[in-house]
């Protein structure tokens, strides 16, 4: 079979085959190589009646947060290398311009298309085109002012585009917020649908009137969806609307982009889908199995050692705090599990505020709370905290409020590029009254929390996915003290170096010192302010190894540093010089970053050779 152009012409039973290889493909490839799981599998019908409806060789489609392309890139040419699924070199787990045509625009943040879709559609009309731009948005995208404003600029403008409301209810989490409420009772409160499927199921087993019947029933079915649920936001925003309906329905949604594409006017399309459809673990675990790693298929859990999350570390000391202070307060972002705030929800609901996909409001927001006497801690992926640059500069340093920020995931992301946490600590370093600290442990991570309690004004804690529980061993502190810690004595350099990349900084020193070259270590876990003391007293060359961009980060700081003080002190700065395409497993990327032990040890033996 050609894909997608002989998608048009199965019948309906080939088409309940092609969603079943579709997701057997998806499943096989998610257990072993990691992923997104449950997003993928919700929308394989609805891909299928996508791309049945439209030619994206011309036409364009551009998916929200882009999690759910799986199917998408298995009937768009790429099936034989799906099994490259976020592999160094291979197929991205998102969409990627540069793999394929039909790839539109790259997404990995949420709320993002629809605003695109307004781009291409102008560029469209500028151009003199005809061309269908569609624009898939999970109801969970909705949670963010981006998609509002693009809907208002789009519906005031009457601007031909669809965009489809992919509604399952959730977004990593479940889905929180007044706009949640509303589409749960605009779904026909599922009664509608599954009195549909019911109704369909029954009429095509009636011999002789059977298949009347059904076309009947289908044909008025629309009439009968009108008189029970009518819309008026999407309405009152100027689009069209159309919906719901159901999205394991192929007919019935090709029938909707059928009716759409005849507008000239901007239509959305309102399609209930359900998270992990087809297979049960991901049906009855949608959040764990949302982003997977690895897994056995028939249990549905990761196989192989799974590392301390330093999220989890995070949770369980922010309850334990919280639960003796009652100034503390947690928010976030659509991210409860992800950062590890599960058990606080449950156990503080009152303390715990979920505002969904809705970064900059989370931080406007916390700095309210702590002007009014709480202590917030705000807990986000460090790249979907760039989001709030503004927020966290304008809205909470400028008036130096007591606003605590337990920024997870800094560093690589097995992702790739639309992941990485590379900008935090080069963004908060420069705020002003800003403590930036990065921990290198679990351990360290609550010594640090406790720290940011006591603290005066705001405190930023970034930490990589996983607990390298021992990475600290040498070290003496049992509580977090303003201050670098020194790890290893040495005489011919200092390494200075924070976060999870530390444990290659030291195994990288291990290695010099094997080949008689004796470094010290810093644990530099606090970048803002530097710690002017020991940078002072350090006559010796330096080198900062640093998981993030240089420009902006410890490396150029020390630099800076030294340079006003007319010091004579060689620096070697180790980091990321400009964005990366890597993706996979994170010791991988190491290397080809040259962030990894060994690597580190031969920049510092080849920079000697110059001194």
């Amino acid at each position: 079979m050609k894909l997608p152009e002989d998608l048009k012409k199965l019948n309906e039973k080939e088409l309940q085959e092609m969603a079943c290889t579709l997701r057997e493909e998806i499943i096989k490839t998610v257990s072993r190589n990691g992923g997104h799981l449950s997003s993928n599998l919700g929308v394989v019908e609805l891909t299928i009646a996508l791309h049945r409806s439209f030619d994206f060789s011309r036409d364009r489609i551009i998916w929200d947060v882009g999690h759910q392309c799986y199917a998408h890139k298995l009937l768009t040419g790429r099936k034989d290398k799906f099994d490259t699924l976020r592999q160094p070199g291979g197929l991205s787990g998102f969409p990627r311009r540069e793999e394929s045509v039909f790839d539109a625009f790259n997404t990995g943040h949420a709320s993002t298309s629809i605003s695109a879709a307004v781009g291409y559609a102008r560029a469209r009309d500028a151009a003199g085109g005809s061309e269908h731009i569609v624009a898939v948005v999970g109801d969970g995208a909705l949670t963010g002012g981006m998609c509002y404003e693009a809907l208002s600029d789009a519906g005031s403008s009457k601007l031909r585009i669809i965009v489809v409301l992919n509604d399952n209810g959730m977004s990593i989490s479940k889905n929180v917020g007044a706009v949640s409420g509303y589409l749960t009772r605009m779904r026909a409160g599922k009664r509608w649908l599954t009195t549909k499927r019911r109704i369909s199921g029954v009429l095509k087993k009636i011999p002789v009137i059977g298949p009347d019947a059904y076309g009947f029933f289908h044909r008025i079915k629309d009439s009968v969806r009108t008189f029970f649920i009518q819309d008026r936001l999407f309405e009152s925003l100027g689009f069209h609307y159309l919906g719901p309906v159901d999205g394991n329905d192929v007919l019935g949604l090709e029938r909707l982009f059928k009716k759409a594409k005849q507008q000239d006017e901007p239509v959305l399309i309102h399609v209930v889908t359900q998270k992990g459809s087809g297979y049960q673990q991901a049906e009855e675990h949608p959040s764990r199995l949302h982003g997977t790693p690895p897994f056995d298929v028939d249990t549905g859990k990761p196989v192989g050692q799974i590392s301390a999350s330093m999220g989890e570390v995070a949770g369980e000391e922010l309850l334990k705090m919280a639960q003796t202070d009652r100034r503390i307060v947690a928010v976030t972002a659509a991210m409860t599990a992800g950062t590890g705030l599960g058990n606080f929800a449950e156990c503080l609901p009152d303390r715990f505020f979920d505002v969904g996909i809705a970064e900059e409001h989370a931080v406007t927001m916390a700095a309210g709370m702590s002007a009014g006497g709480m202590v917030p801690f705000v807990a986000i992926y460090d790249t979907f905290l760039q989001r709030a640059y503004d927020q966290i500069m304008h809205d909470v340093c400028l008036q130096r409020l007591h606003v605590c920020f337990l920024i997870d995931r800094a560093g690589c992301s097995e992702d790739g590029p639309t992941h990485h946490g590379f900008l935090g600590a080069g963004i908060l370093s420069q705020m002003p009254g800003m403590k930036v600290l990065c921990p290198g442990s679990g351990a360290e991570l609550r010594a640090m929390m406790h720290y940011a309690l006591q603290a005066d004004g705001p405190v930023a804690i970034r930490y990589g996915k996983n607990d390298f529980g021992n990475m600290l061993k040498n070290g003496k502190r049992s509580m977090f003290v303003p201050g670098w810690e020194k790890l290893y004595d040495g005489n011919d350099a200092v390494f200075l170096s924070f976060g999870s990349i530390l444990n290659e900084t030291m195994k990288a020193a291990d290695i010099l010192s094997e080949k008689g070259v004796h470094c010290a270590v810093y644990n530099a876990n606090m970048i803002a302010p530097l710690d002017t003391e020991i940078l002072g007293k350090i006559n010796i060359p330096v080198i900062t190894v640093e998981e993030g961009f240089l420009r902006g980060g410890l490396g150029s700081a020390v630099s800076q540093y030294l340079s006003k003080r007319n010091a004579a002190v060689p620096v070697l700065s180790l980091g990321i010089n400009q964005y990366v395409e890597t993706q996979g497993k994170r010791e991988e990327q190491l290397k080809v970053l040259g962030l990894d032990g060994v690597s580190i040890a031969s920049s510092v033996i080849e920079w000697r050779k110059s001194l």
